[in-house]
């Protein structure tokens, strides 16, 4: 499994920084972003450290259904009902500011009003 010893998600997975945990497994980690932008807002990442959605490779694609299949039964765990958002940002001009794969859900009333 690649790690990046500068990453700050890199550094959540491997329990070097304290994160509010919702989910872990051996590849995938889930805890609630620190700047929410709704009622509920995790995020999910891989344990691996691959930088962008567009630096997976053929070899992802299971972890990146897990990622998605992973996001409604959360979202019901966490008492979100009405439906939710998933994002991910991928590079500069898509908004992405930590460089460690990673998918953001949200649900609660109306989150999308930030952007």
């Amino acid at each position: 499994m690649s790690h990046d010893p500068n990453c700050l998600f890199c550094k959540i997975a491997a329990g070097q920084i304290p994160a509010k945990k919702v989910h872990e497994d051996d590849d995938l980690l889930v805890f609630h972003d620190i700047n929410p932008w709704a009622p509920v807002h995790v995020l999910v990442i891989p344990k691996a450290h691959i930088p962008t959605l567009a630096d997976a490779q053929p070899g992802h694609d299971a972890l990146l259904g897990r990622m998605l299949g992973l996001a409604p039964r959360l979202m019901k765990q966490l008492g979100v009902s009405n439906g939710f958002r998933t994002v991910i940002n991928t590079g500069p001009d898509g908004g992405q500011e930590v460089y460690h794969l990673h998918m953001h859900v949200m649900g609660g009333p109306r989150p999308w009003a930030k952007g």
